[in-house]
């Protein structure tokens, strides 16, 4: 079984209202400097099969990202 770990991100340039409020909230509590807050999601899959990645890239690719407006990346754990 291998643990692969999909890190999906909105593309750069497309809008990120969750990331605005972020860095607004984090202005406003005292944080200064904060220039840029981009907001994802990580998935963390158990795979079995020969091919973990291939599996992956179709699961991304069919459901797990919106290929308009996100980009991922697969990384796979011992």
């Amino acid at each position: 079984m291998t643990r692969v770990v999909v890190t999906v991100m909105p593309r750069e340039g497309v809008l990120d209202p969750q990331g605005q409020a972020v860095q607004g909230a984090l202005g406003r509590l005292g944080f200064a400097g904060v220039t840029d807050v981009r907001l994802g999601r990580r998935i963390e899959l158990e795979l079995d099969g020969p091919d973990p990645r291939a599996a992956a890239q179709e699961m991304c690719e069919r459901l797990l990202a919106n290929a308009l407006i996100e980009d991922f990346s697969i990384d796979l754990e011992d």
